[in-house]
């Protein structure tokens, strides 16, 4: 049985760093790229982050791009998110999503799993 389980959400202030981790269990983690993408209230999911199944290759929403970076670590089945500079329009849930050799980022219609969140609350 696939499960990501993602961790490190909370409360920070603007301008301050949160690191989000998802570990993977159950499936052959370096066969997959893995994403993070985030939903607020009312709001639809969007794309966030991606990294190719071996870590050489990155994309990022253009919101995030230079504040965030996604890293991971095979060895430990685990993909990484540092959000640093936060912003109050950073406030959601972050979602995991694992694609199996495919890089179709930023779709979302085509993920293989999902995580089940983390809440992620910036105040001003």
């Amino acid at each position: 049985q696939v499960q990501l389980v993602e961790s490190g959400g909370g409360l920070v202030q603007a301008g301050g760093s949160l690191r989000l981790s998802c570990a993977a269990s159950g499936m052959f983690f370096s066969t997959y790229a893995m994403g993070w993408f985030r939903q607020a209230p009312g709001k639809e999911r969007e794309f966030v982050a991606a990294i190719s199944w071996g870590g050489g290759s990155t994309v990022y929403a253009d919101s995030v791009k230079g504040r965030f970076t996604i890293s991971r670590d095979n060895a430990k089945n685990t993909v990484y998110l540092q959000m640093n500079s936060l912003k109050v329009e950073d406030t959601a849930v972050y979602l995991c999503a694992a694609k199996n050799l495919r890089w179709t980022w930023p779709r979302d219609n085509d993920v293989s799993f999902w995580g089940q969140g983390t809440q992620v609350t910036v105040s001003s």
